[in-house]
């Protein structure tokens, strides 16, 4: 059975229904330290490792995750698939609040230094990004939406800005202009490093509010949009609920021979150090 992981978004700090074996406190990585304890436990008969995104708290501002140490420690305690819980905002008159969006595609827009790839420092691989979500994690998604009763947008294109600071009216036009879906913070960086981990990867999109592109948007309050997080991760934890086995009877997925033709870099300019550092990413195609 594969191993899952969920990586929670604002909101979701905690997993119902899983019984927790193990909480890996002391964790350290090639890339640094993740965004907090990893909790280790069961969900039925499936193994699942959970990640609060913005760590205890909500302390972690979106541009200073460490990207690469949460996928790397998801790698190293065995993940196979990984479903991303976060809230979002519409682009589309469509997209209401409260409903859910499972993206298909991504485009990136952030602008600072966020090191979304472990092929640095002496190793080059490109893996491709064509289609970055696992086909088999988004059509169990979008089936455990609508068992849950909630709304469910099959497909979209999610942008990922840099924030913290929400958009102008400016840029939300101008993405509305592009054909973007829904708007977010985090997904990009997590989608390439699981396809170099080859680890499948799915985002579930919660909806929060309009982008201020409506013309609604000025009547939109802090409070609504608390109120409007706090129904989305109820709904979120019973789509879980009833994804999560489903994801772990599943035995093989697309992504997890995604780097078999892509590292670029000849073994022997490789370092031992790097070889050691990367081995729980590349351990199966160079020693």
């Amino acid at each position: 059975m594969a191993k899952v992981g969920v990586i929670g978004g604002s909101g979701l700090y905690e997993m119902d229904g899983v019984t927790i074996e193990e909480d890996v406190t002391i964790v350290d990585t090639p890339f640094g330290r993740p965004s907090g304890h990893f909790l280790k436990g069961k969900f039925g008969d499936v193994d699942v490792v959970f990640l609060a995104r913005h760590g205890k708290g909500h302390r972690i501002s979106p541009s200073e995750i460490n990207y690469r140490a949460n996928i790397f420690e998801m790698k190293r305690l065995g993940v196979d698939a990984i479903i991303s819980v976060s809230a979002c905002g519409s682009l589309r008159e469509e997209i209401k609040p409260l409903d859910f969006v499972v993206p298909d595609q991504f485009v990136d827009r952030t602008n600072k230094a966020r090191e979304s790839s472990f092929f640095t420092d002496g190793i080059v691989a490109h893996v491709s990004l064509a289609d970055p979500v696992a086909p088999e994690l988004t059509e169990i998604l979008i089936d455990s939406v609508k068992e849950a009763g909630a709304t469910v947008h099959e497909k979209g294109t999610y942008i990922n800005m840099e924030g913290p600071q929400f958009s102008t009216r400016a840029e939300s036009n101008l993405y509305r202009s592009w054909g973007m879906d829904v708007i977010g913070m985090t997904n990009m960086a997590e989608a390439k490093l699981c396809m170099e981990a080859e680890i499948a990867y799915a985002s579930l999109c919660a909806v929060t509010d309009y982008d201020c592109w409506h013309q609604d948007h000025d009547q939109v309050t802090v409070e609504m949009i608390i109120n409007n997080l706090t129904q989305n991760v109820k709904v979120s934890k019973a789509i879980l609920k009833i994804a999560i086995p489903r994801v772990g009877k599943l035995s093989s997925f697309k992504a997890q021979d995604a780097l078999k033709y892509a590292i670029i870099t000849s073994p022997d300019a490789i370092s031992e150090q790097k070889k050691k550092e990367l081995s729980v990413i590349i351990g199966k195609y160079i020693k």
